[in-house]
């Protein structure tokens, strides 16, 4: 009797550890480009790691009147913006939103985005719930959130 309850124990600890990770998803390097006064719209980037597979559903900002996921493409010289229904994040991989492919657009900038200062974004994900995160502005023109110079990623030229 006294193994059957020790197993049994045992097997409650490995069930909740694998519960808990269930909500253990990693946000970091989230970072914007500052954008010009006039600007309507703008973009975040940012990489998520899961020790389980999940998937990004949407995501909100008070910055923005409306944010959403997006991917960007070059086809013969011509860039395509296409929307996303969500994002998915295979266990233990990372997935980098960056710029020239997919990305967070906030449209309707509540006003524009200044380097130096930062803003709240809520990322909602399948399994893991909600996820709020600080997304650091960085000066125009930047390809990576300051300091990361290997997250520096090339445009693509334009035709």
């Amino acid at each position: 009797m006294m193994l059957k309850s020790m197993i049994f124990a045992g097997c409650l600890l490995i069930a909740g550890a694998a519960l808990a990770q269930t909500g253990q998803i990693d946000v970091k390097d989230a970072w914007a480009r500052a954008t010009p006064g006039k600007a309507e719209n703008g973009a975040a980037y940012l990489t998520i790691v899961s020790p389980t597979a999940d998937r990004l559903l949407s995501v909100t900002s008070p910055a923005a009147k409306k944010a959403g996921l997006h991917s960007m493409t070059m086809d013969g010289g011509v860039m395509k913006m296409r929307p996303l229904a969500g994002v998915d994040v295979p266990a233990n991989e990372p997935v980098t939103l960056k710029p020239g492919g997919t990305h967070i657009m906030l449209q309707g900038l509540n006003e524009p985005l200044q380097a130096g200062k930062s803003f709240p974004l809520t990322l909602t994900f399948e399994k893991a719930g909600q996820r709020e995160v600080d997304v650091a502005v960085e000066k125009p023109g930047a390809m990576g959130p300051e300091g990361h110079a290997g997250m520096q990623m090339p445009m693509p030229a334009h035709r």
